[in-house]
């Protein structure tokens, strides 16, 4: 017994500062936070499982992804992506005669909040323990919305080698080593990969951090229209090109006068009827949004997720998450007594 509890904080102790780390790699592979947690469940028990015959002929690190990557192989079996509606057809142009129905039978992308990832302490999904400015920027780029959706459209061994070699930065010789594979592979399947998906997705600026004040100062504002349900405002805080998309629903719309014109007749009709939660999603600013009933219990909305311009003056894309499954994982509540 005394052996296996010695085991057992070994384990915890050598493999716990990779948990973070090992949860994006699973996100980013699976594009589903529930799946990601999952595997990285399956991940560490497996390592548990595997922990004596560790020999160390590769590091520690090396060896869980390797079976992280693995299992998430063998979850990708047999799926199809895991769309954003602005990945599937046309966008409304305006909001003319009835929206199709919601299709919750889709595998949507899913969003990441920034604390599972540790971002809000400093600590980035695969960047280590220290607060390095520039290891957070970079980790916070690598779960950006934009790459998960674009990753999608790649075969699972393809997705891998992008992951480890462009957004991880590792070498040739250590992606070929994890997976089993030559040196000449890995740079064959990188470079199907980069021709296959938009390279706008992987050079995107980098991002700013949550302390920036026109990041702040963006947020708080949208948040405070948003809930005010004045449209004159929101307009204001949207760029002209905005995209408006809300899984499960498959309708989106392009511009800002169809985003407004949607909000305003759809989502805002009644003005202060709706409560906002600022957070942080993708190492993006996020909001989760709640509506007020008439005896004021609040019932859980959507989880937004905001993409900023270049310089932090204007929202680009909408990404409102109408899934309530969704709201436990960021720490909230589905329904609560309006204060």
């Amino acid at each position: 017994m005394a052996d296996t509890v010695e085991r057992g904080d070994d384990f915890v102790r050598l493999t716990d500062p990779f948990r973070r780390e090992l949860l994006a790699h699973c996100y980013r592979m699976l594009g589903s936070v529930h799946d990601a947690e999952d595997l990285l469940q399956e991940t560490m028990l497996r390592a548990w499982n595997s922990f004596d015959r560790f020999e160390g002929r590769s590091s520690l690190r090396t060896w869980l992804y390797r079976i992280a990557t693995n299992a998430c192989f063998r979850a990708l079996e047999g799926r199809s992506r895991r769309p954003l509606p602005s990945g599937l057809g046309t966008a409304n142009g305006a909001l003319e005669g009835q929206l199709r129905r919601p299709q919750p039978e889709v595998p949507w992308l899913q969003p990441i909040p920034d604390a599972l990832l540790g971002f809000s302490t400093g600590v980035g999904a695969g960047v280590g323990n220290g607060p390095d400015p520039a290891a957070v920027v970079a980790a916070r780029a690598g779960v950006r919305l934009a790459l998960i959706a674009a990753l999608q459209y790649l075969p699972p061994r393809q997705r891998a080698v992008l992951i480890l070699r462009e957004v991880l930065a590792w070498r040739a010789a250590e992606v070929a080593d994890l997976l089993g594979i030559s040196v000449f592979a890995v740079n064959s399947l990188l470079q199907r990969a980069r021709t296959q998906i938009d390279q706008a997705a992987l050079a995107e600026d980098k991002v700013r951090e949550p302390s920036d004040p026109r990041r702040r100062a963006l947020l708080d504002s949208y948040a405070a229209a948003f809930q005010a349900g004045d449209m004159g405002a929101i307009s204001r805080l949207l760029a002209q090109d905005v995209v408006l998309e809300m899984p499960p629903h498959p309708d989106w719309f392009s511009g800002r006068d169809a985003a407004v014109g949607f909000l305003a007749t759809r989502t805002l009709v009644t003005s202060g009827r709706i409560r906002a939660v600022e957070t942080a999603a993708n190492g993006q600013p996020a909001l989760a949004t709640y509506r007020i009933d008439a005896d004021g219990v609040l019932h859980a909305h959507s989880i937004q997720v905001l993409t900023l311009d270049q310089d932090g003056g204007a929202i680009i894309r909408i990404n409102a998450f109408q899934d309530l499954s969704l709201f436990p994982v960021f720490g909230l509540q589905t329904s609560t007594t309006a204060r």
